[in-house]
């Protein structure tokens, strides 16, 4: 059964009974062209008419429908185009949202770099308060740098004093010497003198 519509179908076309009028507008004009009587050749001509009719409508028909499935197939090229064209700005908005995102997480990565950073700067004192620091060392510095010169001066004063200390020293070391020397010489010369 299947079969059988199935090559109905493929000899029918679209399934409008094409075929089957023409079949019958020949077998119409076979029976008209054999017809005897004035009456009965004139039916035929009228079926034939009719017939002709409905194939020039199914024609028409026909044509509409081609002509309807050219426009539909320029609507879905244009359809297909639209697709197209949206896929691919899609497809930009895409990579430019990619783009945006990458922009974003640099600047997410920067401003952490940046607080990380903040927050370190403010473990430290600023820079006024670094300058006072600094200025309040520089003349701790040179107090210190007085100081030791003072030391140093005296120092030298009392290497310079205990220098004369050690002279002096000396010098009444070598006196005492001298002068228990000359004791001693008179006390040995003395007992002679006896």
């Amino acid at each position: 059964m299947n079969e059988v519509i199935r090559k109905r179908l493929l000899i029918d076309g679209d399934g409008a009974g094409d075929d089957r009028r023409i079949n019958v507008l020949l077998k119409s004009f076979t029976k008209w062209c054999s017809s005897g009587s004035a009456e009965d050749g004139f039916t035929q001509y009228q079926r034939m008419l009719g017939t002709l009719a409905q194939c020039e409508f199914s024609m028409g028909k026909t044509l509409l429908v081609y002509d309807m499935n050219l426009r539909e197939m320029e609507n879905y090229e244009k359809i297909y185009n639209d697709i197209e064209q949206s896929i691919t700005s899609a497809h930009d908005k895409i990579s430019e949202c990619k783009k945006e995102i990458m922009r974003a997480k640099r600047i997410r990565k920067n401003r952490q770099e940046y607080d990380a950073l903040a927050k370190v700067i403010q473990q430290h004192p600023d820079r006024h308060e670094t300058l006072k620091q600094l200025e309040a060392l520089d003349k701790e510095l040179q107090q210190l740098s007085r100081i030791k010169e003072n030391v140093e001066d005296k120092l030298e004063l009392r290497k310079k004093q205990f220098h004369v200390l050690l002279s002096t020293i000396q010098e009444l070391q070598q006196t005492l010497d001298n002068d228990e020397k000359c004791e001693i010489d008179e006390s040995q010369e003395s007992p002679m003198d006896n």
